[in-house]
């Protein structure tokens, strides 16, 4: 597995209110969401991208109205 570090300022640190450690979860939580709506990581890989079950990750992404099935694909 590989490694990705990414520095961010201490403004978003401040401005979202949250622990060192709950910012990098919840920024951990958009990339899985932004790779899984791209397409580039299916519902469990994005799901285990960010340490959640495939149902608490569903749940999440019904909260932002991002739909886990793409109709567009099915016959």
């Amino acid at each position: 597995m590989h490694i990705l570090s990414l520095n961010y300022p201490d403004d978003l640190l401040i401005t979202s209110g949250k622990s060192p450690q709950a910012l990098e979860a919840e920024l951990t939580f958009l990339l899985a969401v932004k790779l899984f709506e791209l397409r580039r990581l299916s519902l469990g890989k994005a799901a285990a991208f960010c340490n959640m079950n495939k149902p608490q990750f569903m749940y999440e992404l019904g909260h932002l109205q991002i739909p886990v099935i793409n109709l567009e694909y099915i016959d």
